[in-house]
């Protein structure tokens, strides 16, 4: 008796496991630009420029309208999108890549407080636990020597940054999702690059650096690499449920932290190793608790 692939790996976690590799290798080639001397806002024009090309011409391969049907609601994404992506850039850049990495991984806890807010969903007992230790693991990743020294080890400005970005991100995923009924995916992902691009081009304003050719190559795979991220995660919500989807997205710290040690040389601490337990088992028991209980209370009855 043989089983499928598809059975073993379903398709929208495929999707999510190339999302986080395009997203891990993304982040890796934004920090090696970084530290040549590109600011921040250069690199998210040059990755608009790469993704916006892609995405066009993708949509013109399909044979399908560039707009859209819901244009407000697409351009938002795309707002979120632009905001999102600069806090993560900014985070990678200030911080070490597994650091960085994990602290993207706390907008599930967003997600649910956003649910509660707008979708006046209840607070179950899972969410709570995922808030928690979600808590406690930001705590350890950021201040593991507070009861000692007082101070942090990373800049609490960068953390701060990527906690906004992994809020926004939340949005996003929202957004993605409520697209996904009505729009297809070349389209939404072509939104986030044509918002993008004028707004990274206004920031840069007198900061401009002209790129190296090696640096420029570099530009150029940022783009495609996040192109890939992006692809993968709106595949993945489209073709299987978002929660069983994205619990396959956590390979992308482990693939953070081998990229960082391979290509930085940055080893994380065991409080880091810590923090990124407690923040991904909180996200587990938010995707699975309930689950899990009802399960519990069927056996039990």
């Amino acid at each position: 008796m043989t089983t499928s692939n598809e059975s073993l790996i379903p398709l929208g976690a495929r999707f999510m496991l190339l999302s986080a590799l395009g997203f891990a290798l993304m982040s890796s080639t934004v920090k090696y630009v970084s530290q040549v001397g590109i600011p921040v806002f250069e690199i998210v024009a040059a990755r608009a420029v790469v993704s916006l090309i892609i995405s066009y011409l993708d949509i013109k391969r399909k044979g399908i309208p560039v707009w859209g049907n819901n244009k407000p609601v697409l351009v938002v994404r795309g707002i979120m999108g632009t905001i999102g992506l600069s806090c993560v850039y900014y985070a990678v850049t200030t911080l070490p890549l597994a650091e960085a990495t994990i602290l993207q991984y706390t907008n599930p806890v967003f997600t649910a407080l956003l649910a509660v807010i707008f979708l006046k969903e209840r607070v179950q007992l899972s969410t709570m636990v995922c808030i928690v230790l979600s808590i406690m693991g930001l705590f350890f990743i950021v201040n593991p020597t507070t009861l000692t020294t007082g101070a942090s080890h990373l800049p609490l400005y960068s953390v701060m940054i990527a906690l906004i970005g992994a809020f926004v991100s939340a949005i996003s995923y929202i957004i993605v999702k409520k697209l996904s009924n009505t729009e297809d995916s070349s389209v939404i992902i072509f939104y986030f690059p044509l918002i993008t691009l004028p707004l990274s081009l206004i920031l840069i304003a007198d900061n401009f650096v002209v790129p190296d050719l090696p640096t420029t190559i570099c530009l150029i795979f940022v783009g495609i690499f996040t192109q890939v991220g992006q692809v993968g995660l709106t595949k993945a919500m489209q073709t299987q449920a978002a929660g069983k989807a994205t619990a396959y997205s956590y390979i992308q710290i482990v693939l953070s932290i081998i990229l960082g040690f391979i290509i930085f040389k940055e080893v994380p601490s065991i409080w880091t190793y810590i923090g990124g337990v407690l923040i991904i088992s909180g996200a587990v028991v938010n995707l699975f608790g309930s689950n899990i209980l009802k399960k519990i209370k069927r056996t039990t009855i």
